[in-house]
């Protein structure tokens, strides 16, 4: 990855100043060209730069996302979905120019069949408001990437989180989606029922297509029960192989752990800091069970042995609701914790995922990696799918620290390729990790080229992610 990746794209002058005065006149007021607001939806929270579209429409309805994605379509311009802006590869830069399509107003929760353990909702839908929505149902919505992300955003990304080492990933989740192809049609990739062998598998190719095949205009997803009793607590360790050796024990064991993430010393230091706790600054765990009263307490147990044989310290665990939600506020604060190790520094927020089998090995030799090139880079992870990030912090100021970080990503991405592992576990590839998608796929990329170029013959979805950029 570097930031001589990021290349503008060829403008449609012409067809973008049409398509502006044709949506200008149908949505009047629902369009938007204020240079502020075109840099929020140009925003991301790394430090590839802003690429901002040239307008941003607020579609209330489907059927006024259709509208968008045909006027597009008619005069060859961009579509550039945004949900939140919470990305964290470039999604939603607009290299070419284009229209963003805003879905914060197509934020409806459409249907919810609490016998089913399912709902639909509509992709403006942040997982936050959902399961507020859900609570009075004993049913939640369990995918929690940290940021208060929009269902249709984390579909679009294949989102994950610290609660999928029990269930799963968005990949796993969304049972079903809708979307505006690039002719401005809509498409249903299935119906509600749990399993169908009816053809391809058009959920799944939508789910982490990062708004390159289409624009989703509802998401209907699994949803599961509320846990009766859920127990929590935290367990340092002497080193984060230890720690990691700790997660392939449990993991191997089939103890049906929640959450277990890990945070390297340099992570706990910058967590207590910010957050205002007092943890052994040493690389810990932090773990969630969910279950019955009896059941948290027995895994808690059985974790604590755990934890005893690979050297770690006591683990100190809960069920206390007050006590579990700042444990867990101050892990999805550890990107903000992390900013103030380095104030004034940028980050580069990067995650690799690898066979659980190679995680201490991995995580262990990105540590002296980290050390021998003297970065600032607090490491946390969701240990108990083989998934860590890496916040490389840098003065973007100064070109050689750029490179070096770049140099770094480069050497973290190759080490877990070599592992059998992945470039990207949650983050997907967007602009940033373009670079690596062939190093991993190989051939198959020339496949995902050719469903591009299927579904979206003109290259107006989002062009310039997930392929090198192409006109």
């Amino acid at each position: 990855m570097g930031l001589s990746d990021v290349e503008p794209g060829l403008r449609n002058e012409e067809g973008i100043e049409a398509v502006i005065g044709v949506l200008r006149q149908r949505f009047g007021e629902q369009l938007q060209t204020g240079e502020a607001l075109r840099a929020q939806h140009a925003h991301t929270t790394t430090y590839i730069p802003g690429q901002l579209p040239d307008a941003v429409v607020f579609p209330g309805s489907a059927e006024e996302v259709k509208l968008i994605v045909r006027a597009c379509a008619d005069h060859r311009v961009p579509v550039i979905p945004f949900g939140t802006g919470t990305s964290l590869e470039g999604q939603v830069n607009a290299p070419n120019g284009g229209i963003s399509i805003d879905m914060s107003r197509l934020d409806k929760v459409l249907e919810v069949n609490a016998e089913d353990l399912d709902c639909t909702v509509q992709p403006g839908v942040t997982r936050e408001q959902l399961n507020t929505y859900l609570r009075d149902t004993g049913l939640f919505f369990p995918i929690d990437p940290g940021a208060n992300a929009s269902i249709g955003g984390m579909t679009a990304t294949r989102a994950s989180g610290t609660n999928a080492v029990r269930y799963g990933t968005m990949r796993d989740n969304v049972i079903a989606v809708t979307a505006v192809t690039a002719s401005g049609e809509e498409i249903r990739t299935a119906r509600r029922a749990r399993k169908s062998s009816a053809g391809y598998d058009l959920t799944r190719l939508f789910v982490g297509s990062e708004g390159t095949l289409g624009v989703l205009t509802s998401i209907t997803l699994r949803l599961q029960g509320i846990p009766q009793a859920i127990s929590g607590g935290v367990c340092p360790f002497p080193s984060v192989e230890a720690a990691c050796n700790a997660v392939i024990m449990t993991i191997q064991m089939g103890i049906p752990v929640a959450r277990i993430e890990l945070l390297d010393a340099l992570q706990m230091k910058a967590c207590n800091a910010y957050s205002k706790l007092n943890n052994p600054e040493s690389p810990s765990l932090f773990l969630e069970f969910h279950g019955t009263d009896a059941g948290v307490a027995e895994q808690a147990a059985l974790f604590g042995e755990i934890a005893a044989e690979c050297g770690g310290g006591e683990f100190l665990w809960t069920t206390n609701l007050e006590q579990r939600t700042e444990l867990w506020k101050a892990r999805h604060n550890a990107y903000w914790a992390s900013l103030q190790l380095r104030p004034g520094a940028k980050g580069i927020s990067t995650d690799v995922c690898v066979p659980i089998s190679r995680l201490a090995e991995c995580v262990a030799e990105t540590q002296e990696d980290i050390a021998a090139h003297g970065l600032i880079a607090p490491i946390v992870g969701h240990a108990g799918d083989g998934n860590f990030h890496v916040l490389i912090l840098l003065d973007t100021d100064v070109p050689a620290e750029i490179t070096a970080a770049e140099d770094f990503v480069g050497r973290l991405n190759a080490r877990a390729l070599a592992m059998d592992g992945t470039c990207t576990g949650e983050h997907g590839i967007g602009q940033g990790k373009r670079p690596y998608l062939p190093l991993e796929m190989g051939e198959s990329v020339s496949v995902m080229r050719q469903i591009k170029q299927a579904l979206d013959p003109m290259n107006i979805m989002n062009p310039g992610k997930i392929f090198p950029f192409e006109g």
